[in-house]
């Protein structure tokens, strides 16, 4: 105590040195007769300035003389002071370590009533997608001229009383990148489409035409002239051309994000409206390789009103045309009534090209496509050419195609006919344009001027098709008509012919996969710090100060994000060349993003802003991880002194932060002062090879929700806080030996089959002591036993390729000569196990703290297979729950989708998407797999959940692609394993209530998912010359969200007169989580409560106040009644809403 108080006055004293020769300083420059003599032509307010400028100057300075006094003292003081809790960690007597707790209660408190809802019983669909799969035989007979179909037979007089109404749709489909890339196809083939549809439409008033990426639109509009863009509106205003969807891009549906699906469906849309002014009302989605339940709910939340879908199994088309069921009501599987229903128009043929859209007969349908025309330089493979429309032949020919129109509409159960007349990059000549609408106008005309055919036909838009829909059925727009069925669940997986199964693409190229998951996450996390940094720079009088123009940048990363969505960007379905092109926009955009992130984060957690300056080239704050190219793994930098941590979830968060530094003689302290448990490791640069300059900290950290916190690590004397990792590393018999630097000593033994443990307070794992892979948890005595697996491909004929999954059979176990060596870490934060195998190595990792990130493992598995020819790498899960044939996976993040395994379909067709996770369960526990990017997914066995990795195969699988997969790069995925017990009450309820097409994560298992894709923004303090000013922890919220509502977006609104400005609005989506509460609740380490979906945003913010809150379209375009600002919103569960905000 003697000692502390010497040490007090001393530092006291320095500290009072200091503030003297400030004054003396400032002393001198007030009375300096040069400095008055050199400024006295200058008025008396400039000599101010100049004086206000030296004293900020000089208080900078003096930061640094503080900033080494506070660590002078620190080293004095520190005689092994500890945790708030008042003690130090230990082990505990089963060898596991306890550690010391920051002593805050926590508590679950779960209203009943939100419970509710998964257990609710619900209207029963007319089409329930599981019953269809149990219900049909997959046998795939020849059908005739609709090989995959049937026989289509009518009488001739069905027409009389209602003639047919014929609406041929004219398209172009452009993707943004495939064979070429985005700009190549703009130059080579889009914008002369786009110039041709101005001229050729204005031609003829009755020309019709629809568009759908708004990602080229845009390119092409703003090199457009004023005159053209006017042509253009008139063109849309007039109904002669519609913008369908109004995407940025046609999304993928499998692989992608919901928060991705969103964000370029606002972007989209938020271009129509600042640039023509119009908001889309139909969905069109020819080219996704399946389509997924999600996309009709977010459709319907942006207030479109229909949707068209294409890429359906064959024989699931053929089931529904049979059943005159192509058209649908498409209800989510959890809604309780009907207010998610989404009009739904499924193209019934093989494809959307012409010989597949007008009629059953392709021979025939391809004779109307008039490109094909003879001399041209694509032909029909049925070899009977299309000719061109003249009087002497139009009879003949009218008849032909309405024979055709005809057959096809049996298919429907209205008199109203779709008939898309398009196919990839189409029109782009201007002669396509004549040969298309000059011969079908000859026809249009021939048949509406002889009413003895009984039919109407006319070029329309998709929107005049679905209008006259509604008008026929005498129902209001979007509304359900009668007799038709209503359907529930999604159309994965996708077949286009014999058992040629899209479900290879689910994991196809998974850097690139994973690299989007990162770029979602920086791209959430810099619109919320941005909106909350530009907010209180505006509440504070600062905004001119601060760097506002940052919002470039998000504009920027909002479209690269956007584009990678498409349908041959995140599926890995694009050439080589094209795929380099999208990484390099993804690099470029996540540099931005940790720009916005760094200038924001520097802002908001500055303690006195008068004190905050930006500087372009002189950040405050640094990432703790670059990517040197778009193709490399992150490297991490050290952290010299002072950090800041971002969370960027909106709970509070106790999680184990690693950091890297240069010495051993490591101490953290908390902004307030208090030291914190840390665990030192090594970093290795092998299996058995580690580093003597750079160590890995690892401590514990709290965090606030969607909050930035301060920590500062500086070089102290060993401290009982500071414990070392104890490293064991298991060897192969034969002549691998550890080469172990001095500061953090190795053990090293020969291994042997017996399993080993590493233990936490939650769980006690097994591995396997020859394999180094996980076998058994302890506590709960559920078997999980983690193995490689390879798959081949088939020898002879059609082959496995970047769309399709061919194997040559079940996988077979990974194998290699020699034994992996495995290494063994274990401490009070943190315990894991390093398997290394000659193409993938696996780190199982557990964290021994309370929270969420102690309830679950994190399995990570780097893979390599460059040295692979056809083979899939896969990781099995095998375990002793009683799943049977039913598993669960994810549909984009947003719900769960019920699987059943069948055997009579192929191994193939029973892989799924897995964008965020997959699980299986009994009576007894639920076993998730949670995954950090989207994958393929299957349960083959009772018992077993199945994810491949990676695939590198040689050849093209005949979609069009004409490469196969060889780029591979070296690849991180990331999982956390969550093992929840079941309430057997409760399960037994369920099962009586007979909910089955349902299912939902638990409340742990959804905050899992969230840590696992929204890790911890590790900013490193950048030296500075001056010192590093006073930092405080920013803390947004005044209460935190319900536990059981999820933060989508805090999205700035783009200004009307510039889309690279933000306005003063701000776009807040919210996300109601859907609930299992029949899962054992833990300790997740913060107040988890629920309020039955109502939130009062008014008192959500600190130190803003709200000026506006009124409810909008996901998309923004449609605006409700403005709330009373200190109102409450409500939200149903599984609901997302949207509202725009002004904050202040």
């Amino acid at each position: 105590m003697k000692l502390r108080k010497q040490v007090t006055v001393c530092g006291g004293a320095i500290f009072c040195v200091a503030v003297f020769s400030l004054y003396l300083m400032l002393d001198r420059v007030q009375h300096d007769p040069a400095r008055r003599q050199s400024g006295g032509n200058f008025p008396r307010i400039s000599v101010l300035q100049n004086r206000i400028e030296q004293l900020e100057q000089l208080l900078e300075e003096n930061h640094q003389i503080i900033s080494h006094i506070k660590d002078s003292v620190m080293e004095l003081t520190d005689t092994g002071a500890v945790s708030p809790s008042g003690h130090l960690p230990f082990r505990s007597a089963n060898g596991s370590w306890v550690l010391p707790f920051d002593g805050r209660p926590t508590f679950l408190a779960i209203k009943p009533q939100d419970c509710q809802f998964a257990g609710a019983r619900r209207d029963h669909t007319d089409v329930q997608m599981l019953d269809v799969y149990s219900l049909l035989k997959f046998d795939n007979p020849d059908g005739g001229v609709w090989k995959q179909g049937f026989d289509i037979t009518y009488e001739p007089d069905e027409w009389d009383n209602e003639p047919l109404q014929v609406f041929v749709i004219p398209h172009s489909h452009n993707d943004p990148g495939w064979i070429k890339t985005f700009d190549k196809y703009f130059a080579d083939q889009t914008q002369h489409i786009l110039n041709n549809m101005v001229v050729k439409l204005a031609e003829d008033s009755r020309r019709k035409f629809i568009w759908s990426e708004i990602s080229f639109f845009s390119k092409w509009w703003e090199s457009a002239d004023a005159q053209k863009q006017e042509a253009t509106r008139k063109l849309i205003l007039g109904g002669q051309l519609e913008i369908v969807t109004g995407g940025w891009v046609m999304t993928d549906e499998a692989n992608v994000h919901y928060f991705a699906m969103i964000d370029q469906l606002i972007e989209g849309h938020q271009w129509l409206e600042r640039n023509i002014g119009i908001t889309p009302r139909s969905g069109w989605a020819v080219d996704p390789f399946g389509h997924s339940a999600t996309m009709p709910y977010l459709l319907k939340k942006a207030n479109l009103t229909s949707m068209l879908i294409q890429r359906v199994h064959y024989t699931i088309k053929k089931h529904f045309a049979s059943t005159r069921s192509l058209e649908f009501m498409w209800r989510q599987a959890w809604d309780t009534g009907a207010n998610t229903d989404m009009f739904c128009h499924m193209m019934p043929f093989y494809s959307y090209d012409v010989p597949h859209t007008c009629g059953p007969d392709p021979k025939i349908c391809c004779q109307f496509d008039f490109k094909r025309l003879p001399g041209g330089r694509i032909n029909c493979p049925w070899k009977v050419p299309p000719k061109s429309i003249v009087e002497a032949n139009v009879a003949e020919r009218a008849q032909l195609l309405l024979d055709q129109y005809r057959k096809k509409s049996k298919l429907y159960r209205s008199k109203v006919l779709l008939v898309p007349l398009g196919d990839d990059f189409r029109y782009d000549k201007a002669l396509e344009w004549d040969q298309q609408y000059n011969n079908y106008q000859k026809l249009f005309d021939y048949m509406n001027s002889h009413p003895e055919m009984h039919v109407q036909a006319q070029f329309g838009t998709l929107s005049d098709y679905f209008s006259a829909v509604y008008k026929a059925s005498a129902v209001p727009e979007g509304a359900r008509p009668t007799d038709f069925p209503v359907l529930s669940g999604d159309f994965f997986a996708y077949a286009d012919r014999e058992d040629h199964y899209w479900t290879g693409y689910f994991t196809s190229r998974p850097f690139y996969k994973s690299l989007d998951r990162v770029l979602e996450s920086h791209l959430r996390g810099a619109e919320i710090l941005y909106s909350l940094a530009v907010s209180n720079a505006r509440h504070s009088g600062m905004e001119g100060r601060y760097p506002v123009s940052d919002y470039a940048l998000l504009v920027d990363a909002r479209r690269s994000v956007g584009l990678f969505q498409h349908h041959d960007a995140i599926t890995g379905t694009a050439k080589e060349n094209v795929v380099i092109d999208y990484g390099t926009k993804l690099l470029r955009a996540l540099i931005g993003l940790k720009r916005v992130i760094i200038n924001a984060a520097h802002f908001l957690v500055m303690k006195n802003k008068e004190f905050y300056r930006f500087y372009q080239t002189e950040p405050f704050l640094e990432t703790d991880d670059r990517r040197a190219t778009q193709d490399s793994l992150p490297q991490f930098s050290l952290v010299i002194r002072y950090v800041v941590l971002f969370n960027p979830v909106e709970q509070e968060r106790l999680c184990a932060v690693t950091v890297l530094v240069n010495t051993v003689r490591v101490r953290v302290l908390t902004e307030d002062g208090q030291t914190v448990p840390v665990q030192l490791s090594a970093q290795w640069s092998s299996a058995s090879q580690m580093s003597a300059e750079v160590f890995e900290a690892t401590f514990m950290a709290r965090l606030p929700p969607l909050g930035l916190a301060v920590f500062h690590l500086y070089d102290s004397a060993d401290s009982p806080m500071t414990l070392r990792s104890d490293t064991l590393l298991r060897l192969p018999g034969h002549g691998v030996t550890a080469r172990a630097e001095d500061p953090l000593p190795v053990r090293s033994l020969q291994a042997d089959g017996q399993t080993f443990y590493i233990s936490s307070q939650a769980v006690t794992l097994g591995f396997s002591g020859t394999t180094g892979l996980l076998e058994v948890c302890v506590l709960s005595k559920v078997q999980i036993q983690v193995q490689f697996m390879i798959y081949g491909t088939r020898p002879s004929k059609d082959k496995s390729g970047a769309y399709l999954f061919l194997p040559d059979g079940k996988a077979k176990p990974y194998s290699q000569k020699e034994s992996p060596v495995v290494r063994v870490v274990e401490g009070p934060l943190f315990s894991e196990v390093v398997a290394h195998y000659h193409t993938v190595f696996s780190l199982s990792s557990l964290v021994l703290c309370l929270g969420v990130d102690g309830l679950s493992m994190e399995i990570t598995t780097t893979v390599d297979i460059r040295d692979q020819t056809n083979k899939e790498l896969a990781m099995r899960l095998d375990t002793d729950i009683q799943s049977g044939d039913i598993f669960y996976t994810d549909l984009n993040g947003f719900q769960i989708q019920p699987r059943r395994r069948h055997p009579k379909l192929p191994l193939q067709a029973n892989f799924y998407p897995m964008p965020s996770q997959a699980y299986i369960q009994d009576s007894l526990y639920r076993l998730t797999l949670h995954t950090a990017q989207s994958l393929g997914v299957t349960s083959l066995e009772n018992g077993q959940l199945e994810v491949i990795l990676d695939r590198r195969l040689m050849q093209d699988d005949n979609r069009g692609l004409g490469q196969g997969l060889k780029d591979n790069k070296k690849t991180v995925n990331r999982f956390r394993l969550l093992l929840e017990h079941r309430d057997i009450f409760v399960v037994s309820v369920q099962i009586m209530m007979d909910t089955g097409v349902t299912s939902f994560p638990s409340i742990l298992s959804h905050m899992t998912n969230s840590i696992l894709n929204h890790e911890v923004l590790v900013l490193p303090v950048l030296p500075k010359r001056r010192g590093v000013p006073s930092l405080q922890t920013f803390a947004p919220f005044k209460s935190s969200l319900p536990c059981d509502m999820h933060l989508v977006n805090l999205r700035s609104i783009q200004n009307q007169q510039d889309a690279q400005t933000p306005s003063q609005h701000t776009a807040f989506i919210i996300h109601r989580l859907g609930l299992d509460c029949e899962l054992e609740a833990q300790n997740m380490a913060f107040n988890c409560t629920t309020t039955q979906g109502q939130l009062n945003i008014s008192g959500l913010f600190k130190n803003l106040d709200i000026h506006l809150l009124q409810p909008m379209s996901l998309t923004l375009m449609h605006s409700g009644t403005p709330l009373a600002n200190d109102s409450s919103i409500s939200l149903e569960p599984m609901e997302i809403s949207a509202f725009k905000l002004k904050l202040r």
